[in-house]
């Protein structure tokens, strides 16, 4: 029999120190690092021969997710920031590592014209797509409504809201039965902090968005979900995401009493992605470490 891992203890309760990284930060300066599956995750094929177009795959949960789907059989183009440069070049070579087929494609999503051509280039390099996973977002603190710049909000707005709806009107006439569509929302959809009023706002409505779009496309065969996360340890904390009072004990408020790890969040956007969800649609799947999601 095998043996039973303790969920609270089989990833470390993490301390972070404080620190602070400029917008969009980098995995590569986490303090702790945090694990992005590289050492532990283990494919079994369940997405073999499939094509997917993950936004913010260079970091965080998007690498994670990246990382798995090479290693279930999938090759995998990842949209990033030219910023993020420096973590994307290590997921393209996990995914090459894979013996999959990998795609970089920097630029900025808050440009039409950008999430436009993802998809374009991620079919004229593929031959297709079947899995698109809408997960890059911008997440900045503010203390307060007052305090948001109408700037902040607008950009925002643009890189969480506009992008996802953006890339997955591009990406419907390349989608056949079979397909799926993954949003990437957030505990933060049903409990909003206070200092991330327009974050909070956002991932409410990848929600919805993720739920009536699934009606609309369940009879063409097309699935769409959505992964809530609670606390887990990525680049967007530092690098102006929480107050620094924040930082340190981050995630340790969470039933589970730790935050959680990018990898941990893997397999449930494989779940979503695969086969296994054939009945699964419309859903918003939380990873909370215990948090209630309604």
């Amino acid at each position: 029999m095998a043996a039973l891992n303790d969920p609270r203890t089989l990833h470390p309760k993490i301390d972070p120190p404080k620190q602070t990284q400029p917008h969009p930060g980098l995995d590569a300066k986490l303090d702790p690092q945090a694990d992005l599956g590289l050492e532990t995750y283990r494919g079994s094929g369940r997405l073999q021969g499939r094509k997917a177009l993950i936004t913010g795959g260079d970091s965080g949960i998007g690498a994670a997710v990246a990382i798995a789907y090479a290693r279930e059989g999938a090759d995998v183009a990842i949209a990033y920031l030219p910023e993020e440069e420096p973590d994307a070049e290590k997921i393209i070579r996990a995914i090459e590592d894979a013996g999959q087929q990998a795609l970089a494609l920097p630029g900025d999503l808050q440009e039409l014209k950008h999430c436009e051509e993802i998809v374009e280039k991620t079919v004229e390099t593929f031959g297709g797509l079947d899995i698109l996973v809408n997960n890059a977002s911008r997440q900045i603190w503010h203390d307060g409504i007052r305090n948001i710049p109408d700037d902040d909000f607008d950009a925002t707005m643009k890189s969480n809201i506009y992008s996802s709806y953006r890339v997955t009107k591009a990406a419907l006439p390349h989608l056949k039965p079979g397909s799926a569509i993954i949003f990437t929302s957030s505990i933060q959809a049903y409990q909003p902090s206070p200092h991330l009023l327009d974050y909070a706002m956002t991932k409410a409505a990848m929600n919805n968005l993720a739920k009536g779009l699934a009606v609309q496309l369940a009879p063409e065969g097309i699935r769409v979900n959505a992964v809530a996360p609670g606390p887990v340890w990525t680049p967007l904390q530092p690098s102006h995401g929480q107050p620094q009072d924040k930082i340190e004990g981050f995630g340790q408020h969470s039933p589970l009493g730790r935050a959680g790890q990018p990898a941990e969040l893997a397999g449930a956007f494989v779940f979503l992605a695969s086969d296994e969800a054939s009945y699964v649609m419309g859903e918003t799947l939380g990873v909370t470490g215990g948090t209630p999601t309604p």
